[in-house]
């Protein structure tokens, strides 16, 4: 009779009771007991705990500027500095919101109307729409 030696059966087979690697019923019960303990910490519905101060959590959202992360629902980037949403700038008359629109020189036959603010994203040369908002030039002299 042909005999196979242990490393020729397959893994999947139940080891003999007298194998030094074979689970008595002692270890059985520990391993469902380990089971049971990491299952019920698993689905434990403890209140989640989030960082405080300057702490980032990795799944958050966060943009970059330049070297900083920022959170996109509280600053923007302008000109590679982080700002907070509701800065504002001078557009020759106008005031502009940096994070959502911008200021573009408006090329027309018009000297008095020397700037336009549009939405941010748009081009500045592209034709006016019902958003823009033309703005003359400031009464102290200066572009921006």
């Amino acid at each position: 009779m042909y005999k196979t030696a242990c490393w020729d059966l397959p893994r999947f087979l139940p080891l003999h009771r007298s194998h030094p690697r074979a689970m008595t019923p002692r270890r059985r019960i520990l391993a469902v007991l380990a089971a049971v303990c990491i299952l019920l910490l698993l689905r434990s519905h403890g209140a989640p705990v989030s960082p405080t101060g300057t702490q980032l959590l990795l799944c958050q959202s966060h943009e970059r500027c330049g070297d900083q992360f920022y959170d996109p629902r509280q600053y923007c980037c302008y000109d590679d500095a982080v700002v907070p949403l509701g800065r504002t700038r001078k557009c020759g008359s106008c005031t502009f919101r940096v994070c959502f629109e911008q200021c573009c020189p408006w090329l027309v036959n018009r000297p008095q109307e020397s700037f336009v603010v549009k939405v941010k994203g748009q081009n500045c040369y592209s034709a006016p729409s019902l958003d823009d908002r033309v703005c003359g030039r400031s009464k102290t002299g200066g572009t921006l």
